[in-house]
């Protein structure tokens, strides 16, 4: 019974048309079809390998197979047909067979089906024999082999077929090279995603969450990915920057919707996380949901931090250089006028004494400390008088 969640892609797939167009090189070694209103008549080889195995007789088999519409309809299957006899020795086959391996249609008649599927024995024949339930075996890991010495990737599905009195075996080979490239990319990206250090995580069209790469437990501290699916994307970081109609945004940003936020952990603990998303679309172009690709860059943002604060430790450092260069020839001057006028002052005047005593301590206070500015190398703050400004942080003053 049909599952009635397969109706809308049933619906979407009919819409869709396939051509396949065989290589230049598989084109140029196909030979003229058969008639299409002739009957065929198949003459079967002198033994085969596996027929020398099987009997030990020269008898040559004529078999008349099938009617004009018989052939019709063998050489109309979009898959390459072979039709051998119980013991694996090809009979006939369509043109898509012909296509595929390369071979004359004489040269095919003298084949056995495993000359055909590479790596195989005659075992292989006897296993379908025994295990054809309701005349039906499938075979889906295997190469075939062609003509020139290549190999392709393959499908075959074999039935029991009776035809005039006797029983054949059946053969749709199906060439699986482009889903196998299609399986392996999709391996590769997938191994990709899996062990990329980015978060990576898909939604819906309701920006709910349906896949998380192992990276976004890791950041969020989850052990489970389990826990991110149903959630909504906006609920793993800050509550004020959740966008109600987040699928509208990265519509009309056109694939530049990129942000960042601040995330808490599990624990509690929270870390910056930049944010970049864009549309997720199916074969047919719909509109699927989104794809988000989430940083981690607390160590980024922290390192930029440090680099602006050694810039700014460099740039005052180099200030109190300047500084000292200019205040030091003016301190100097100061030392040596009041040095003087203590010299040349009268006894009687003490209160100049006084005075003239206090500036020159005053003078030689400042040469002191332009002298260790100076000297300062490393740029460090201790607080000052246990204040703060008005903006509530900490006074702090230089350390020399």
């Amino acid at each position: 019974m049909q599952d009635p969640g397969q109706g809308g892609q049933q619906e979407r797939l009919s819409r869709t048309m396939r051509i396949d167009i065989a290589p230049d090189a598989l084109t140029e070694a196909v030979p003229t079809a058969p008639a299409a209103k002739s009957k065929r008549i198949i003459t079967r080889r002198a033994r085969s390998r596996i027929d020398e195995k099987l009997s030990s007789t020269d008898e040559q088999i004529q078999t008349q197979i099938g009617s004009d519409d018989f052939q019709e309809l063998l050489q109309s299957v979009y898959d390459a047909a072979l039709i051998t006899d119980m013991t694996g020795r090809i009979v006939d086959g369509n043109v898509r067979a012909i296509q595929f391996f390369l071979y004359e249609t004489d040269e095919l008649l003298k084949l056995s089906i495993l000359d055909i599927v590479s790596g195989s024995d005659e075992s292989l024949v006897t296993k379908i024999r025994e295990n054809l339930v309701e005349r039906f075996v499938l075979i889906e890991a295997c190469y075939c082999a062609r003509k020139n010495g290549t190999f392709f990737p393959a499908e075959i599905a074999v039935n029991q077929l009776p035809l005039s009195g006797q029983d054949f075996l059946c053969f749709f080979v199906r060439d699986v090279t482009l889903r196998r490239q299609a399986e392996e990319k999709l391996r590769v990206e997938h191994n990709a995603i899996q062990n990329s250090r980015s978060g990576i995580l898909i939604t819906d069209l309701d920006a709910k969450i349906v896949y998380t790469n192992p990276a976004v437990s890791a950041m969020w501290s989850h052990e489970d990915p389990a826990d991110f699916v149903g959630r909504h994307v906006s609920s793993l970081w800050e509550p004020q920057a959740q966008d109600a109609n987040l699928l509208q945004s990265v519509i009309d940003e056109d694939g530049t919707w990129i942000r960042e936020f601040v995330a808490t952990r599990a624990d509690g603990s929270q870390f910056s996380v930049q944010v970049t998303a864009a549309c997720n679309t199916d074969a047919d172009g719909e509109l699927t949901g989104m794809v988000f690709s989430l940083v981690d860059f607390s160590d980024r943002k922290r390192a930029d931090e440090a680099e602006r604060d050694a810039e700014r430790r460099r740039v005052m450092l180099e200030s109190l250089g300047a500084a000292c260069h200019h205040l030091g020839q003016p301190a100097t001057v100061l030392l040596a006028n009041l040095g003087i006028m203590k010299r040349h002052s009268t006894k009687t005047d003490e209160k100049v004494q006084e005075l003239v005593g206090s500036c020159l301590e005053a003078a030689e206070s400042l040469a002191a400390t332009l002298h260790k500015l100076n000297a300062t190398n490393e740029y460090r703050t201790t607080p000052y008088l246990d204040g703060r400004t008005a903006s509530g942080k900490e006074s702090r003053i230089l350390d020399i």
